[in-house]
């Protein structure tokens, strides 16, 4: 997933680890999310495990049957480097407009449907 396969629908980008209950319960909300909403909306999950955790993340992946992208951190984003900033809360909720500009950031708490739908309709 890259910003121009994204322009022109929201996107949802959920930074997790596969250690934390929490992100685990985010990418769950995301994921019925996505079986509704698809079609309009663009989501992804952002892992921050390091390189070495790539396989880890390849196996949450398909354990879990997350059906969106699921990209590993680069050491710049796991930093807070990257444009999204300080990432360590995990985990991190962002949505992204259709322009691929940040609209709308959580830090450090579950985001559930009801609630990102609401900021959804807002843009």
């Amino acid at each position: 997933m890259t910003s121009a396969t994204t322009r022109g629908k929201p996107t949802v980008l959920a930074f997790i680890t596969t250690s934390n209950l929490s992100a685990q319960a985010q990418v769950d909300f995301l994921m019925a999310m996505a079986k509704n909403d698809g079609d309009h909306v663009h989501y992804a999950a952002v892992a921050l495990e390091g390189v070495e955790g790539r396989e880890l993340v390849e196996l949450y992946k398909k354990a879990l049957s997350i059906p969106f992208p699921v990209a590993l951190a680069d050491a710049r984003t796991q930093a807070g480097g990257s444009v999204f900033g300080d990432v360590s809360a995990v985990p991190v909720t962002v949505l992204l407009d259709g322009a691929g500009r940040v609209a709308w950031r959580i830090d450090g708490r579950v985001v559930k449907s009801e609630e990102l739908r609401r900021e959804l309709r807002g843009l």
